[in-house]
């Protein structure tokens, strides 16, 4: 899927909208797994006071584009609803994320309760782990928003 294909699952639109591809395949045990790419390009909002000088992708950007890659594969589920994080544990930054990095982002789904996912996720850049995290998401119909 490229950008266009992502906006018509996800509700999230420029600047926000944070991956700019990704690709759902399944695991050996039959798992979905999102596959999400995103091009630091170095002209990003977040890059402009972050750090002047030696820019840094914030830590909460990359949890955001770790959150969208894994709502990607709730993509049937969020026809008329929003996703929102409800819950992050276990979020680790293990590298800094600069600018002409290409991102890949994987995640997939481990628990769901109704419409409440638990969600693992990864970015990696250079062939190193730069961030991963446990997220829990929750679908709120759109009416009720």
């Amino acid at each position: 899927m490229n950008r266009e294909d992502i906006k018509k699952f996800l509700p999230h639109r420029e600047p926000m909208l944070l991956i700019d591809e990704v690709n759902v395949m399944e695991d050996e045990n039959g798992n979905s797994i999102a596959k999400a790419t995103y091009f630091v390009t170095g002209n990003e909002y977040f890059l402009q006071g972050h750090f002047p000088g030696n820019p840094v992708v914030p830590g909460v950007i990359l949890c955001e584009m770790m959150g969208q890659s894994a709502a990607i594969l709730m993509k049937e589920e969020l026809v008329g609803r929003t996703p929102f994080f409800t819950g992050m544990t276990e979020v680790r930054f293990k590298r800094t994320v600069l600018q002409n990095d290409t991102l890949e982002i994987t995640a997939y789904i481990y628990n769901r309760r109704a419409l409440i996912f638990f969600v693992e996720a990864f970015v990696h850049a250079r062939n190193e782990l730069c961030a991963s995290g446990k997220f829990t998401f929750a679908l709120v119909d759109n009416e009720k928003l």
